[in-house]
């Protein structure tokens, strides 16, 4: 009977400890120092110099230009549903900038969306269309996507952004929509489903073939560190 007792009293003390802890992780922002990211231990980059950088005296993280896509990116940061949140800027050069976000991702397969600034006041109205994009790699990128999908993993941003200025982000995941608000719309700019069956994995910073950026800001709510973190 003592030790009967013992477990019944033991066994829900312990549970009280967990399950807090567990939402307690859920609720919590991931936010990290990008003035730091270049010499961290928990960020990865991948194909890119990355170095710290100035948004209107807040800290930002900069990426040179390289053949191929780059990434920083959080191994141990699990990210599912949620929102992804941060300032970027490119530049106003015709298909030398793209810029965006990375999420669920697993090894070299992940989501991603990004944005193309050179095209957000292109006098062309096609050349318009294709402002903000989601893909799925390595199988779904944008070429398959826009010969596939026309019109529909792309859009255009109303009222169209600054190409060469600071560009605030909002993407909300969840599953299966991804939607994409730009500078504080009420409106998404783009919704799509996920063409991804991963529900979680790493998040990370991304710029496309020949492009740098810079990126500020960067919050990831909710996020849960993985079980070799807690």
């Amino acid at each position: 009977m003592i030790t009967r007792k013992l477990l019944f009293s033991v066994v829900p003390f312990t549970l009280s400890l967990v399950v807090p802890l567990t939402l307690a992780a859920q609720a919590t922002p991931f936010q990290p120092d990008l003035a730091s990211a270049a010499t961290a231990k928990d960020v990865k980059v991948v194909n890119r110099a990355v170095s710290a950088s100035d948004m209107n005296g807040k800290p930002a993280l900069h990426f040179d230009e390289r053949p191929g896509e780059g990434l920083a990116i959080w191994p141990d940061v699990q990210f599912s549903d949620g929102t992804i949140e941060f300032d970027v800027r490119g530049k106003d050069v015709f298909q030398q900038s793209f810029v965006g976000v990375a999420f669920h991702g697993v090894g070299d397969v992940y989501e991603a969306v990004y944005f193309r600034p050179f095209n957000f006041r292109a006098s062309d109205p096609d050349r318009q269309s294709h402002c903000v994009q989601y893909v799925f790699e390595p199988t779904h990128g944008w070429a398959r996507l826009r010969s596939e999908h026309p019109g529909q993993y792309e859009k255009a941003i109303t009222p169209a952004p600054d190409p060469n200025s600071w560009v605030h982000a909002r993407i909300v995941v969840a599953h299966p929509k991804v939607s994409v608000f730009v500078n504080n719309a009420s409106e998404p700019s783009l919704v799509v489903d996920e063409l991804s069956d991963q529900k979680s994995g790493w998040v990370g910073l991304w710029v496309g073939n020949g492009s740098g950026g810079d990126f500020a800001n960067f919050k990831v709510s909710p996020a849960i560190a993985s079980r070799s973190q807690q």
